[in-house]
């Protein structure tokens, strides 16, 4: 029973989707709200998911979604690749830079033959020889150096810099191989849930495209039922004036005739939404007109070509599922996900290379000029303790592959199921098709008879009416049988991963 709602839900979902999907194609001209464009020719099934595939809003973001990851699997290769970056400035300084807060008196020393060694000159007691102290109990040297604050003071108002670098990663723990991986896993899920997202669109064309066909098929069945009943109110009507006939039965055939014309107006107008549903769902403006291909083919039905219970080929029907092989890629994903978060534990090794140039620069004594020099070198990096953090990364990674592994196997079983559902459901459609047409030939004849007897006087209004009654419902079942199993083969087709 559950399969049975999934299958009606489904159903309903894609005539919701007809009926909200707005899409306006870029080469039809704007039209206003009361205006009405008729296409010339007909137009067959295929061209109306052609124009649908051309148009659909959904399927044009999933594109871009291919093409965004398209992209983010570049950016994920360029990590293998040196980056080569400059950076620039300029920074304004205040003040200058001095190396000494003062001027500065620097003792000497003098060649001292006696010793053959440098010596401090220092100022010597004249009495006794030795060196004095000055009150702050360091030796007074007899000549100083001088060096003048001034003479080692830079300007550095005004500083230009610069640096070219390029880095290399030499091993990063995995991350960038484990990355284009991740990328491309990703780009071959975008192209799944395209592929899928163009099923569902070609579901929901074939939907409302065989509403119209239906009630174009219920049109023109109620025009022939109203036909019916006029023709027979007005006999009725005659007989009662030579008073072979009641006024009861005129008021009943009168009642019958009112009521079939109420339908047929309803039918008219579902006719005119189902076609600006198709409209719309094709990519067109929703009071575009056209002709479709089997508008007047209600009885040519798809030859059946319902395997048995168990009849597929399971794997080739995976095999063949976008959604499925999305989930794989889901898989994948994940896997290189746990690759990711186990790089962050292991050590991080890289090629630095740089070339600086700064204005005043440092190699010639802060001269205003630029000036540069290159340097290499390798920087590694090796986490030693992060409380745990990393390796709960780790592990949380890893539950959510084994959670995507999951979601696949789980996946698995229910298109097992929706394939096994599928199958019953287009042999019973077909089934039910054939029952309706012996129906119909029955009704056929029977209303053939009824009518056949009413003339010769041996049966009575309501034994007419019960058996137009009896006809219009034989090829209404018939009409719905045939789309039922137009839209199963559609669906069975779903199923099996073959409808596109």
């Amino acid at each position: 029973m559950k399969l049975q709602n999934q299958y009606s839900r489904l159903r309903a979902g894609a005539i919701a989707m007809v009926l909200a999907a707005v899409s306006v194609s870029a080469q039809e001209p704007m039209v206003s709200a009361d205006a009405t464009v008729t296409l010339p020719g007909v137009m067959s099934l295929d061209s109306c998911r052609a124009m649908a595939l051309t148009n659909n809003k959904q399927l044009m973001m999933a594109r871009q979604r291919v093409k965004k990851a398209e992209y983010q699997n570049k950016e994920a290769f360029a990590a293998y690749l040196p980056a080569i970056d400059f950076a620039g400035g300029y920074l304004y300084n205040q003040r200058k830079i001095s190396m000494f807060d003062s001027d500065q008196m620097l003792p000497i020393k003098n060649f001292d033959l006696a010793t053959q060694s440098y010596q401090f000159d220092l100022v010597k007691n004249p009495a006794t020889g030795e060196p004095i102290k000055g009150p702050n109990g360091q030796y007074i040297p007899a000549s100083v150096a001088y060096l003048p604050k001034e003479a080692l003071e830079y300007d550095i108002h005004n500083v230009f810099f610069g640096a070219v670098t390029l880095t290399q990663p030499l091993y990063m723990g995995g991350k960038i191989v484990a990355l284009n991986k991740l990328t491309k896993a990703a780009e071959g899920a975008a192209r799944e849930l395209e592929t899928s997202e163009t099923e569902n669109v070609i579901y929901a064309v074939d939907a409302a495209y065989w509403q119209v066909v239906s009630l174009k098929a219920k049109q023109a069945l109620a025009s022939s039922y109203v036909n019916l009943l006029d023709s027979l109110s007005r006999n009725v009507h005659l007989m009662l004036d030579e008073g072979v006939a009641t006024r009861a039965d005129a008021l009943s055939v009168d009642v019958k005739l009112n009521a079939a014309q109420v339908d047929l107006v309803k039918v008219e107008n579902g006719l005119v939404l189902s076609r600006m549903a198709l409209a719309q769902v094709c990519g067109l403006p929703v009071n575009t007109v056209f002709a479709l291909a089997d508008e007047d083919n209600t009885d040519a039905v798809p030859s059946e070509g319902v395997a048995p219970d168990g009849g597929y080929d399971m794997d080739e029907v995976f095999a063949r599922r976008p959604d499925l092989r999305a989930l794989e890629y889901g898989v994948e994903a994940a896997k290189q996900q746990k690759k990711v978060a186990l790089s962050a534990m292991l050590p991080n090794v890289a090629l630095i290379g740089s070339y600086e140039v700064s204005n005043p620069n440092l190699y010639d004594g802060f001269k205003k000029r630029f000036k540069g020099a290159f340097s290499v070198g390798a920087m590694v990096s090796i986490p030693i303790w992060h409380w745990g953090g990393n390796r709960a990364k780790y592990k949380a990674a890893e539950a959510d592959e084994n959670i995507r592994r999951l979601e696949l196997s789980d996946a698995r079983e229910l298109v097992t199921l929706q394939v096994s559902q599928a199958s019953f459901k287009t042999q019973e459609a077909y089934k039910t098709y054939n029952m309706t047409m012996t129906n119909l030939a029955k009704a056929d004849e029977n209303l053939r008879t009824a009518t056949l007897a009413f003339r010769e006087g041996v049966a009575t209004t309501d034994n007419v009416m019960a058996a137009q009654t009896a006809w219009l419902k034989a090829h209404s079942e018939q009409i719905d049988a045939m789309i039922d199993v137009q839209l199963c083969q559609t669906y069975l087709s779903k199923a099996l991963g073959t409808l596109y």
